[in-house]
């Protein structure tokens, strides 16, 4: 049997932010990923924006460790020469019947934005809304300056580097299959051999729940909330400068379908937000092209049916049920199992929050 200070599973961006952080003071770390390669569900599967930190409630873990988080990023990505732009974001008031209740939201927003500590957030009017996405409705918008978008696999690619460089063993291919307590300390069973650590980082995202099981942890249920994403035609990518947002859905479960300029100059349109069972299912049942052109057209007006395509998907790792509106990340000792950290219920902003929640983890495990 292998012994080990600590077994992070999941090979996320998360999951690799934990064990790079914990691996930095010295301590021994291997993460055990299920997948060939690091960040191929959740990581890799949504728009790529840089989050700022607006919609969270206030003092909540993803109002903080977005707010830091995003700054972290952006310097990773100078550091390391990951593809990212500092493109900013216009939330325009579409798509709520009373315009004044809408601009009433959108106030609502940047004074929780502004309590949250985000940078450069403000209210515009329509001539800024015209010279910066002339496509969509020039009306009032809330302006986020600090917002952008990162190319997410050369971002999981250059977390991998590092957390290597630190000396972390990553274990691809290596699907957990069982847990066990041996004494104070901790057993990961995997396809290929059993590894005894003092600490395992649970970072398994859609699957969390089932790890936190196999160790005798807290009960808790991840809900798998999938998105689907359209994309504009090439000769169409023009219509979209930046990132384009709608208010967000009034259920809480997601910011709407939005406009997306990736790094690379395509524009995705999405996500949609639907509850379903399984936990990998991003394909059956999926939404027609015709589906997305009302919600497309209450950002961009002159949107035809033959201007969209259909692009991927992504499956949420929800915390909350569809009858609930919030659930915060849960980041925490496991109260029935000390040896287990739970880092669970990381969806939105889990991108944008990874190295800083990778720095709260840190500091978790290495108060003992």
């Amino acid at each position: 049997m292998t012994e080990i200070e600590v077994v992070v599973i999941g090979g996320g961006v998360v999951g690799l932010a934990c064990a790079a952080d914990i691996a930095a003071g010295g301590t021994s770390v291997c993460l055990v990923e299920r997948h060939p390669r690091p960040g191929m569900e959740t990581s890799t599967h949504n728009s790529g924006v840089l989050h700022a930190g607006i919609y969270y409630p206030r003092a909540t873990l993803k109002a903080r460790l977005c707010v830091r988080g995003q700054r972290l990023l952006y310097e990773f990505c100078r550091r390391h020469g990951v593809p990212h732009l500092r493109c900013g974001k216009l939330i325009v008031p579409s798509g709520r019947p009373d315009p004044e209740q809408a601009v009433a939201e959108l106030e609502s927003l940047c004074t929780l934005g502004n309590a949250n500590g985000v940078e450069d957030l403000r209210m515009v009017d329509a001539d800024f809304v015209r010279r910066r996405e002339p496509h969509t409705h020039a009306t009032p918008a809330l302006w986020s300056g600090s917002t952008g978008i990162v190319e997410t696999e050369a971002l999981v690619r250059a977390m991998r580097g590092v957390a290597e460089a630190r000396g972390v063993a990553v274990l691809v291919g290596n699907g957990v299959t069982g847990g066990a307590h041996d004494g104070d300390a901790l057993v990961v069973t995997t396809a290929a051999e059993s590894i005894r650590a003092q600490t395992v980082v649970n970072c398994a995202g859609l699957y969390a729940d089932d790890v936190a099981a196999m160790f005798g942890g807290q009960r808790f249920t991840i809900f798998p909330c999938r998105g689907e994403y359209v994309e504009l035609t090439p000769s169409k990518w023009s219509l979209v400068n930046g990132l384009i947002y709608p208010l967000p859905y009034a259920s809480g479960h997601g910011l709407g379908v939005h406009a997306t300029k990736t790094t690379w100059g395509s524009v995705l349109l999405g996500p949609t937000s639907r509850y379903q069972d399984r936990k990998d299912d991003y394909e059956s049942d999926r939404l027609a092209v015709e589906d997305f052109v009302e919600p497309v057209r209450m950002l961009l007006p002159s949107v035809q049916p033959g201007d969209l395509r259909l692009a991927g998907s992504g499956i949420r790792a929800k915390f909350h049920p569809p009858t609930e509106s919030f659930a915060d990340f849960l980041i925490e000792r496991d109260p029935l199992v000390p040896a287990l950290v739970q880092v669970s219920g990381i969806d939105s902003p889990g991108l944008t929050s990874c190295l800083a929640i990778g720095e709260y983890v840190g500091r978790i495990v290495n108060r003992g």
